[in-house]
């Protein structure tokens, strides 16, 4: 398959609170790496995951590390968000928005749930948006992650060369 350079429009940003699984995280970098992201992240990633980054490497066969840069913190509130960054909160929630009516802003950061669980209050709190994927239950978070950056670069129609 031939490989095309995409045309981007804005920045985002996209991680996971609490995840516990490698190999999830892995194919997130690597989907986050095919799409575009500007770089990934993790609050609060199980022992799990940062004991076992060869685990991470065995699915992120895009050697997307090298390309973008990944982030790591222990809290919501360690991150310094860029001037203009709004914070959307990827959750099942009533009151999140469906993501084929939402408009994504210019600079983003996408926070998912962990696996067997769900953002923190405190994370829901400081959300600007929450948005869902109107599905019958929860996806498995990596794939949750392809379709909302899919529906950034279809909304923003980005081109590629």
């Amino acid at each position: 398959m031939r490989e095309s350079k995409q045309i981007t429009r804005g920045y985002f940003s996209i991680g996971v609170e609490n995840i516990s699984k490698p190999m999830n995280l892995g194919n997130l970098i690597r989907s986050a790496h095919a799409f575009g992201a500007n770089s990934v992240f993790t609050i609060n990633p199980h022992k799990r995951v940062t004991e076992n980054k060869d685990k991470i490497s065995k699915s992120d066969t895009s050697k997307s590390t090298y390309h973008l840069p990944y982030y790591e913190w222990d809290t919501i509130e360690d991150i310094t968000l860029p001037k203009g960054c709004k914070i959307i909160g990827i959750e099942i929630t009533e009151d999140a928005e469906s993501l084929p009516n939402f408009v994504h802003p210019m600079q983003a950061m996408y926070i998912l749930g962990p696996e067997k669980g769900s953002l923190s209050g405190k994370t829901l709190s400081m959300a600007d948006h929450v948005i869902k994927i109107p599905t019958s239950f929860s996806l498995n978070v990596a794939i949750a992650g392809a379709i909302v950056m899919y529906d950034r670069i279809k909304t923003f129609g980005i081109k590629t060369k």
